[in-house]
Order: C-alpha cells, then sequence, then structure tokens
C-alpha cells in the first residue's frame, strides 16, 4: 500500500506580500543575522519568534572552536522564549540567513535542521497549537508555512512512549 504525504506552502516574492505582524517577525530574524558568530561555517542565521503576547525574540547560531558543536538560530530563540516567557505561546517563527562563504547561494529558500524541526515541532505540542514558519531567502523571496508541524511528518514524539 502506498500512502502520499502532502502539505501546502505558500510562496512569496517579497515581505510586502505578509501582513504587518509576519513583515516585523521577517526583519528582526534578518536582524538577528548579524548577531550569530558562525567563524567556522560562515553560516550565519538568524531566527525571531513572535509570542501571543505580542513580544519578539530573536535568537542566532553559535559556534565554537569544536565545530560543528553549537547551537542553531532557532533553538536558542525557543529556549529564550521558553525561559523568558515561559507561560507565552508562539505564534509564528522567521527564519533568515546570509552565507557569507559562498554568496552564490543566496536564492536557495532553506529550512531548519532535523534536530531544529523536532524542538519546533515539540513546541507545538507542548503549547497544543500550530506555529506558523516563515522561511526566507537573501534576495527576500518567502515561503510560509502554516505549521511547524508540515517540516517534521512522521515524526517521533512523547505519544511513541
Amino acid at each position: 500500500m502506498k500512502i502520499q504525504l502532502s502539505f501546502e506552502y505558500q510562496l512569496f516574492e517579497n515581505d510586502q506580500q505578509l501582513d504587518g505582524n509576519l513583515q516585523k517577525l521577517l526583519k528582526a530574524s534578518k536582524e538577528a543575522i548579524n548577531l550569530s558568530y558562525a567563524p567556522y561555517s560562515k553560516f550565519h542565521v538568524g531566527a525571531a519568534l513572535l509570542l501571543s503576547n505580542g513580544e519578539i525574540v530573536k535568537g542566532s547560531n553559535q559556534e565554537n572552536a569544536s565545530f560543528p558543536a553549537g547551537i542553531c538560530a532557532e533553538r536558542v530563540a525557543l529556549s529564550a522564549a521558553s525561559s523568558f516567557f515561559p507561560n507565552e505561546k508562539i505564534v509564528a517563527v522567521a527564519i533568515s540567513y546570509h552565507n557569507s562563504a559562498d554568496d552564490s547561494s543566496t536564492e536557495n529558500i532553506l529550512s531548519p535542521c532535523g534536530i531544529c524541526r523536532q524542538s519546533l515541532l515539540e513546541a507545538t505540542q507542548r503549547q497544543q497549537s500550530h506555529i506558523e514558519v516563515i522561511l526566507s531567502n537573501p534576495q527576500g523571496k518567502i515561503i510560509l508555512l502554516e505549521s511547524a508541524d508540515n517540516l517534521l511528518p512522521l515524526a517521533f514524539s512523547s505519544d511513541h512512549f
């Protein structure tokens, strides 16, 4: 038996097609790129979370000399939100990047790594509500996903044990 999994997303040419709150969130994720510490990979990532109280929490990837050990922008932002706003739900996350080692990759719209996908999925499960996901490239193109659940089909979760 074959079963097909699929989901829909929206593709935008620029942030002007997003609503005002999502525009602000995307701008914050781009600002967070400048907070990145990526001297080894030269791959700078910024993430921003929009919380239910309207606050925006930023995160950026942080590398260290034992590269590739480090922490991704998404998990930095998730940890900060959980620490400083433990009772607020995450409404949306925006993720932006700049690859200073290879400017030719700017057309790619990248998505989170596996552990960040798992972390976003668990955040949705913990708060029992969807988290919208905005992915962007340096040239301004955007993918908008209705839920972080779509990033990790057939996910392992606490339901499995």
